[in-house]
């Protein structure tokens, strides 16, 4: 991927920005801190793949937008493409890809934002792991290999090359491998189970032979009382008949007597509401003339309520004009005074001017002396541009010096701790070695408990499928039992018809029906009471196993942090054996550095330098005290040219004061004038005096006006009186006409009600004529229950029977075909566990890592031969020996150490200087680049470092720099990102970021 264009939109800190890579090489992304130089890559990384560091999307957006766009065109595979991607705030993204063709950008998106994203890495091969692992060398990751310990090498190589989905897989197999052992288990268990029940058939035929002959005995029984029954039924339900018919005469008397109360009730109140109504029209003339009267006081109140309308609205006219002429009135008071004051305040004024002009012959004393002393310091100014470049490489040179020496100090410091922990370590080493015999012990007897565990979690399963099986049985039982127990009842009731042609059936074909479908009831719920019987008992082995797994548990739960504290102690174990080496080259180290400090024989090059500048600065003879005395004469004077400039204002506010006094004088006489006018002749004055007129010829008077209020609500209730008459002289013809209807009714009721009493007594006889046989019937009854209770539970037993013959028959079919089934789990297990061994680390893993490591060491050391003229070699072990198991064996251990040769040999990574380190870091990094972009399939041509150069000296920054242009031609764009001016200097190309107030902005040198 070569980029060639970028055009931002409201992308973080950036507005409105294009950046364009075509004819870029080598460049520089330079600029403060926070001025947005991450930001573009950010931006890159968003448009292709979605992803930045911001925690969610609606973060990229630039604070104050609605929207944000990025556009980016990049070539690959020598094709040009185009990436555009938007999103509004709070709402979803959309994604648009395109390719360059001869008629401009055609369009690549597909349907949604997640099809279009494959696409966009089925084109480039580079998802974003990949992307920020190979093309992005960030901060921190170039010496990642080196810093990590030996044995953790192999995991971050790993992570690297995504081998986890091996591990994933292994996983996998795994479960799989335990799930079909579990299964074939649960198979063999079940297997025995069948084979014990296949075992019980011989006396299962006996008992259903002894049961046929007891059923036929009980059923001829049954049918003698059916007979018998049915008599007793029929007398019964005529008795039945006539005392529900009875009840409901009854009930029909009961209702005509609450309704003749009813109806005598009404006719009492309808007769008071006649009598009411009849007085109140006895009063007609009366209300009429009270009515009158409160029609006139009505009128005379009204004329009243006119003339106070217009004397109010008079008076609100005035209070208008009166607060229109009094505000008038106070804005002329308060421009007078307002003038009033612009005039006194012009007199102290006058007078500070004439004190300040009185001392101008002082002031031009202290001028001179200002420009004496300013000449003076010109003169130190020149001096001490001379010397500053002196003293600056002076300061430079001695904190560099305070480095060294602090350096070694540090070094010298970490020398004596290192040798410390070392003895340390050394001295714990026997105590280590128990505990490691101990801890394995532990976990030895935690492991057969684990076992132990499984097969209990598996036993578990196989009762909880077979108990979900019974359940279903009984389900389907309880179904079966309700559909026969609704057949039987319709079986049983007179004229019964056939179930299946739907014809009355005779008395014979009906016994043969109710027999059969007895017989099949009986069969089903002896097959339900054996499921429930199965039922009970796998519940009770649940509980059992749920306990055991419970206290397994329990006593397994330290078994992980026995694990991880034997692989701790492990670890410190082979580290033992490479203390003593290490002990060695530290007491030889720290020896060297104490002779050096002792004799101060370090930077001997700095201190030549420092003491040429010290006689350099005695020659010059600047003194930085006389500077400063200089410069405070200066100040001392400068107070000359303030009242200098304090006199020309006076000079120039004294002849404004002149000019403005008589304007003042003026406009105050004009003021005091137009106010005498305004409250004797202006036209607000007249308006008020015309009004005061118009109120006093409108004549209202307020206590006569409530006095007439008052009588008229006296007078008022003539009119709710006057309205009663009116509605008494419609109501009283129909209150007459319904006393008369509710008479008539009350006299037909009481003629039907002594019809009814008459039908009462006819009902009693014939009642009388059957006697009451429900005793009898009850005792029949019962018996028969109790005989049905007996056939009920021997055609239970019989159809128990019957359905455990029909179960043996297919749990020998079941037997058969479960023991091929177990056979080829069996297989499938074997076939897993030897999947989850291949998958695992020391499979493919393994293989994949010893396959890459090779191409990793050329790839590096091919990078490194340019860095150091073929000065240094890189070389990779997987394996080296250990602790010896016995006098005549080595035990090898897997590892990747890396060892670096140079033309003295072989030499540990700690020996080499910074800039040698720096080299072989960098090496390895660019070949984990270059490697996981081959294994995406695509080629690394962009290359952006960001690798901390604040952290690097000068002579630092000098490397990097070299090595970055030794690898220059193997890309087609390399871009660096530092915030040092003194870097950027070192690339003719540089893309400078600054921040502004319209956001960050960019801009190309070359």
């Amino acid at each position: 991927m070569i980029p060639l264009q970028l055009t931002l939109k409201n992308f973080l800190s950036y507005r409105d920005a294009i950046l364009d890579f075509r004819g870029l090489h080598t460049a520089c992304i330079c600029g403060p801190n926070g001025a947005g130089k991450s930001s573009l890559l950010e931006a890159i990384t968003w448009v292709i793949w979605g992803q930045s560091r911001a925690e969610s999307e609606d973060d990229i957006i630039h604070a104050g937008a609605k929207d944000v766009r990025v556009d980016f065109i990049f070539q690959n595979n020598q094709q040009t493409h185009r990436i555009i991607r938007t999103r509004h705030r709070g709402q979803s993204s959309s994604l648009e890809f395109q390719i360059e063709t001869a008629g401009g950008f055609r369009s690549l998106t597909e349907k949604g934002v997640r099809a279009t994203q494959q696409l966009i890495l089925y084109h480039l091969k580079l998802d974003y792991d990949t992307f920020i692992n190979s093309a992005y060398l960030r901060q921190g990751r170039a010496d990642e290999f080196m810093l990590r310990r030996p044995s953790e090498r192999k995991q971050i190589l790993a992570d690297l090359l995504k081998l986890d989905q091996y591990e994933t897989l292994a996983e996998q197999a795994k479960d799989l491998s335990r799930q079909f052992k579990g299964q074939a288990e649960q198979l063999e268990q079940s297997l025995q189970t069948i084979k014990q029940q296949l075992e019980q058939r011989d006396e299962i035929l006996e008992q259903q032979t002894r049961l046929k002959t007891t059923l036929q005995q009980l059923q001829q029984a049954q049918e003698i009382d059916q007979k018998q029954l049915q008599q007793l039924q029929a007398v019964v339900h005529q008795r039945s008949t006539w005392q529900q018919q009875l009840t409901f005469v009854r009930q029909q008397e009961q209702n005509l007597s609450q309704d003749c109360d009813r109806l005598t009730q009404d006719i009492a109140a309808t007769e008071a509401q006649q009598r009411q109504l009849a007085t109140l029209l006895s009063q007609e003339e009366a209300i009429k003339s009270g009515y009158s009267q409160y029609i006139n006081l009505q009128q005379q109140e009204e004329i009243f309520t006119a003339k106070f309308q217009a004397y109010q609205e008079a008076q609100q006219q005035k209070q208008q004009l009166q607060q229109q002429l009094t505000q008038q009135i106070n804005e002329l008071n308060l421009k007078i005074r307002d003038t009033q004051a612009q005039l006194a305040a012009l007199r102290p004024q006058e007078q500070e001017i004439q004190d300040a002009l009185s001392r101008s012959g002082e002031v031009s004393a202290a001028l001179e002396q200002l420009h004496l002393a300013r000449k003076r310091l010109v003169e130190l100014d020149h001096l001490q541009l001379e010397v500053s470049p002196l003293l600056q490489r002076h300061t430079s040179l001695q904190t560099e010096l305070d480095r060294a020496q602090a350096r070694l100090s540090a070094r010298l410091e970490e020398l004596y701790s290192s040798e410390k922990q070392l003895n340390a370590q050394i001295a714990v080493t026997p105590e280590l070695r128990q505990t490691v015999l101990q801890v394995g012990a532990e976990i030895g007897q935690l492991e057969k408990k684990r076992v132990y565990q499984q097969r209990v979690q598996e036993k578990g399963l196989e009762r909880r499928h077979f108990q979900e099986r019974l359940q279903e049985n009984q389900r389907r039982y309880e179904k079966q039992l309700a559909e026969l127990t609704q057949k039987m009842e319709m079986l049983q009731v007179q004229n019964a018809v056939c179930p299946l042609c739907d014809r009355p059936l005779d008395e014979a074909h009906s016994h043969h029906v109710i027999q059969k479908t007895a017989t099949e009831h009986q069969g089903v719920q002896e097959q339900f009471w054996l499921v429930r019987e199965q039922l009970t008992v796998c519940e009770r082995e649940l509980q059992v196993l749920r306990h055991e797994y419970a206290q397994l548990s329990q006593e397994l739960s330290p078994y992980e942090k026995l694990l991880e504290q034997r692989g701790q102690l492990e670890a410190r174990l082979e580290a033992t054996d490479e203390v003593y080496d290490r002990l060695y080259e530290l007491s030889e180290e720290k020896e060297q550095l104490e002779r050096s400090l002792h004799a101060g024989a370090y930077a001997v090059d700095l201190q030549a330098q420092l003491q040429q500048i010290e006689v350099q600065l005695q020659q010059l003879n600047y003194s930085e005290q006389t500077h400063a005395l200089a410069r405070s004469e200066v100040d001392r004077w400068r107070w000359a040219e303030i009242k200098q400039a304090k006199l020309e204002d006076a000079l120039k506010r004294r002849r404004q004061i002149e000019d403005k006094k008589p304007q003042l004088q003026a406009q105050l006489d004009a003021l005091q004038g137009s106010l005498h006018e305004l409250q004797t002749t202006s036209e607000l004055k007249q308006q008020l005096d015309a009004l005061e007129e118009h109120m006093a010829q409108i004549g209202y008077n307020l206590a006569e006006h409530n006095a007439l209020r008052a009588s008229v609500r006296q007078a008022q209730s003539w009119q709710l009186r006057y309205q009663e008459v009116v509605s008494a002289q419609q109501q009283y013809p129909q209150v007459c006409q319904r006393l008369q209807a509710l008479m008539q009714t009350r006299q037909a009721r009481r003629t039907e009600q002594e019809g009814i009493t008459a039908q009462i007594e006819s009902i009693v006889k014939q009642i009388e004529q059957y006697p009451d046989a429900t005793p009898e019937l009850q005792a029949l009854e019962l018996g028969m229950q109790q005989r049905r209770r007996q056939l009920d539970e021997h055609l239970s037993g019989q159809g128990r029977l019957q359905q455990q013959l029909t179960q043996l028959e297919s749990l020998q079919t079941q037997y058969e075909e479960e023991h091929k089934q177990c056979q080829e789990l069996q297989r499938q297990y074997r076939v897993h566990q030897e999947l989850a061994i291949a998958f695992g680390k020391n499979g493919i893993q393994a293989l994949m890592i010893e396959n890459i490591l090779p191409q990793l060491e050329a790839q590096a050391n091919h990078i490194l031969a340019r860095l150091t003229g073929n000065q240094l070699h890189i070389q990779f072990v997987t394996q080296r020996a250990g602790r010896r198991a016995s006098k005549k064996t080595t035990k090898l251990i897997d590892t990747l150490d890396i060892l670096i040769a140079d033309a003295n040999g072989t030499r540990p990574y700690e020996t080499y200087s910074g800039g040698e380190a720096f080299r072989i870091n960098f090496s390895i990094r660019l070949a984990l680049a270059r490697l996981l972009a081959q294994r995406a399939g695509t080629s690394l041509q962009m290359l952006i470092v960001d690798e901390g150069f604040g952290t690097q000296d000068a002579e630092g920054c000098d490397r990097l720099i070299a090595a970055i242009n030794a690898i220059s031609s193997d890309f087609s764009c390399i871009l660096t990102v530092t915030h040092m001016p003194q870097f950027k200097e070192a690339f003719q190309t540089r893309i400078e970021v600054r921040k502004s107030e319209q956001g960050s902005q960019l801009s190309l040198s070359i």
